[in-house]
């Protein structure tokens, strides 16, 4: 099992930067990929960013490519997300998620493939 617990959400204004963090407790985390996602009201989950296991390799949605920024910290069991130029449309609940695979080398964009998952935490941005 692993916990996961997500904090850094708030209010922001349009524009502006805010660094989510997600730190990991129970079995291993630094062999597995960890990814963050999120939904906004009345919509689907959406996928936003993946990193790998040694922090080498990320993917990101491209509705955030250029402005969100992954990485990790496996001596911390802490994944990041950095984002900046928030726009309103970003205001959704972002989930941090772990996939149970060891050493995988593909990113997954699709939450079926993520086992353990945060509880979430609120951005909002003003317009």
């Amino acid at each position: 099992q692993v916990q996961l617990v997500e904090s850094g959400g708030g209010l922001v204004q349009a524009g502006g930067s805010l660094r989510l963090s997600c730190a990991a407790s129970g079995r291993t985390f630094s062999t597995n990929a960890m990814g963050w996602f999120r939904q906004a009201p009345g919509k689907e989950r959406e996928f936003v960013a993946a990193i790998s296991w040694s922090g080498g390799r990320s993917y990101y949605a491209d509705s955030v490519k250029g402005r969100f920024t992954i990485s990790r910290d496996n001596a911390k069991r802490t994944v990041y997300l950095q984002m900046n130029s928030l726009k309103p449309e970003d205001t959704a609940v972002y989930y941090c998620a772990a996939d149970s695979r060891s050493f995988i080398s593909v990113l997954s964009t699709a939450s079926r493939q993520y086992d353990y998952w945060g509880q979430g935490t609120q951005v909002t941005v003003s317009s």
